[in-house]
């Protein structure tokens, strides 16, 4: 899918030097940087990411509750 995104010619000429500079696109570029901004935010990326996440939660949720059991025992 297209979309298109508008930058200012400042900024455009800083990315071209930056993919010349990685040897990247600027498709790349955009890729790379829209995952960082998903990471950040705690956005899985894809399925996998998706399912490793809720894995992760799982494992965390279960080790808490037997924590709790022993415990109060």
């Amino acid at each position: 899918m297209r979309k298109l995104i508008e930058f200012d010619d400042d900024t455009l000429d800083k990315l071209k030097q930056l993919g010349r500079d990685r040897a990247k696109t600027l498709q790349e570029l955009t890729d790379e940087a829209i995952a960082d901004l998903l990471k950040k935010h705690g956005v899985p990326r894809d399925l996998r990411d998706a399912l490793r996440k809720s894995a992760k939660l799982d494992r965390t949720i279960s080790g808490s509750a037997s924590r709790k059991t022993r415990t109060t025992r």
